[in-house]
């Protein structure tokens, strides 16, 4: 069973980009080609040092008639919005959402880039199998949370809404355990309904 927790577990390893010296033209045909509405532009040692798009293209001044001197070097948004490979994907997404993209290059610790990771790829997470998730949930909550034989917790997932049931031994694990379910990827939601001993 994989647990899809980084970047690197979802991400698509081969990527399409250009370099510095693109000419505009080719930038056109290569987004055409790969049907991609932006693509990352790398130095020459591999490092991203921006992103030309779609719009970036259009931006370009009308009426002139020097496309064919137009690099990739001066169409290109940068800095360019990276993200590394090791990154948790709630971060990629929190990322992709305040800056409003679509896709983002992934790079490893020097910058260089290593592979691309879209909206869709993240939401991948959401399309593991109900019984991978329970099992994860199960090895969290049983194995490192509760303290062997102090608790009996029921797991059942269904669409990715985990339902947990049975007892535990503090009223305060509830919010741990709660909390630590909804980290799990794939999870949509966590609905419990737990019992307390009782104190004599």
């Amino acid at each position: 069973m994989k647990h899809l927790r980084s970047v690197e577990d979802v991400m698509t390893h081969a990527v399409i980009s250009v370099d510095q010296g693109t000419a505009f033209k080719d930038i056109v045909e290569a987004l055409r080609m790969w049907n991609v509405s932006a693509l990352p532009v790398l130095a020459q040692d591999g490092q991203v040092v921006g992103v030309v798009s779609e719009a970036d293209l259009l931006l370009k001044p009308q009426g002139t008639d020097t496309a064919h001197d137009t690099t990739a070097e001066q169409l290109m948004t940068r800095p360019a919005v990276t993200v590394t490979k090791d990154a948790t994907i709630p971060a990629a997404a929190r990322l992709m959402a305040r800056g409003h993209l679509k896709r983002l290059p992934v790079v490893d610790g020097d910058g260089r880039l290593v592979g691309v990771v879209s909206r869709g790829d993240l939401l991948k997470v959401f399309l593991r199998p109900d019984e991978d998730i329970g099992a994860e949930i199960r090895e969290l909550i049983m194995y490192q949370l509760i303290p062997h034989g102090s608790a009996e917790v029921h797991v059942h997932v269904a669409n990715g809404i985990v339902y947990l049931n049975g007892s535990l031994p503090d009223p305060a694990m509830e919010d741990v355990v709660v909390r630590a379910a909804g980290t799990v990827p794939g999870v949509v939601d966590v609905k419990t309904d737990f019992t307390v001993p009782v104190s004599a």
